[in-house]
């Protein structure tokens, strides 16, 4: 679909204002039974870092911010410059840790893919689906699709530790399938 189809959908800013230029989609905030736990999937299974974290002790809970990044030498190392540089930043994980919910049996919070669904899902592009899968295999992640589940084998849907669901795809084409050559054929010798 052109471009100039998606602006002339219905319900489109025909022209958004000005201000809005500088806006800066920052983050999305999701709540977490354990943070402990979270922190190993989403750092060790996903390659985020953890840039920034504040604990209210009075209202009982933690947020921690993480973000993708190749060079971890890119985030400044004082603490209120690192705190102003995250919220500027696109894509981040804010990670909200309610204090006393570790001790619950399961997660307390609702993944949004069950009813009343809401909340749908994460998304995480990676060079090589394929390869992030088998990765994922290997770690014992849980899927909530693998990529050949369905009818829309270039993604595929794991599951963090508190069930919300994670999309991962690559944003190039997968190749496409080569065929299953077929087999040799050696014609037999008529009889004699």
């Amino acid at each position: 679909m052109p471009l100039s189809d998606l602006l002339a959908m219905p319900g489109v800013t025909a022209s958004p204002d000005i201000p809005t230029r500088r806006y800066v989609f920052n983050h999305t905030m999701i709540r977490v039974r354990d943070l402990e736990v979270s922190l190993d999937f989403y750092t060790r299974v996903l390659g985020f870092t953890p840039v920034y974290r504040h604990v209210f002790d009075e209202a009982a809970f933690t947020i921690v911010y993480l973000v993708l990044v190749s060079d971890v030498e890119t985030i400044p190392k004082d603490d209120e410059t690192r705190k102003r540089w995250v919220l500027s930043q696109p894509g981040v994980l804010e990670l909200t840790h309610n204090h006393g919910t570790e001790k619950e049996e399961k997660t307390p919070y609702h993944n949004g893919n069950s009813e009343p669904r809401g909340f749908g899902h994460l998304c995480v592009s990676v060079p090589d689906v394929k390869a992030a899968c088998a990765r994922f295999e290997a770690l014992e992640v849980p899927f909530q699709k693998r990529l050949a589940d369905g009818r829309m084998s270039h993604i595929a849907f794991i599951r963090d530790p508190d069930e919300y669901w994670i999309e991962i795809l690559q944003p190039t084409p997968l190749p496409a399938p080569r065929p299953e050559p077929l087999p040799e054929v050696v014609p037999t010798p008529p009889a004699t």
